[in-house]
């Protein structure tokens, strides 16, 4: 059992490492330059200041639901569409127009990164709807349930 709960609580970490704690710390200690950032799309200063609290606030709270298991699949669910909406946010390979050009890229970093976002918007389904979708049913009927990541199964 101790082995189980390990390795669960090790393979879930690994998803959210990147949230919480390294991204949501370096929004706390660089706050003026994050919130520049959201400036970029968020206009004025108040909303993006708005935009990055909200951001901070998922990277935290959510990666805690799903490390602890409490309403894990909703946590994994939000952060699913969090990923997704900071890629096509601020992810946006197609506005440098240096694609298709040899040698260094900003649009082909930043292809990379969209698609590590997507990807993990992948994993976080994976705890939501499981690996074959048959937790979706449960996800829909209760969506604050634990999926009870730590229990043996039989």
């Amino acid at each position: 059992m101790a082995g189980t709960f390990i390795i669960g609580l090790i393979v879930r970490y690994l998803l959210v490492v990147l949230f919480f704690p390294f991204s949501a710390l370096d929004k706390i200690l660089n706050f003026d330059g994050a919130v520049g950032q959201a400036q970029e799309m968020f206009r004025p200063r108040p909303l993006a200041t708005l935009v990055i609290l909200a951001g901070l606030a998922i990277e935290i709270l959510m990666p805690l639901g799903i490390l602890t298991g409490v309403a894990d699949r909703l946590a994994a669910f939000i952060m699913a569409g969090y990923c997704a909406a900071t890629a096509v946010l601020f992810k946006r390979f197609w506005q440098p127009g240096d694609f298709w050009h040899r040698g260094q890229s900003k649009a082909r970093d930043l292809f990379w990164d969209f698609l590590k976002n997507f990807s993990l918007a992948g994993g976080f389904l994976l705890i939501t709807v499981g690996l074959n979708g048959a937790a979706l049913p449960g996800f829909i009927a209760d969506p604050f349930a634990s999926s009870h990541p730590y229990t043996q199964s039989p």
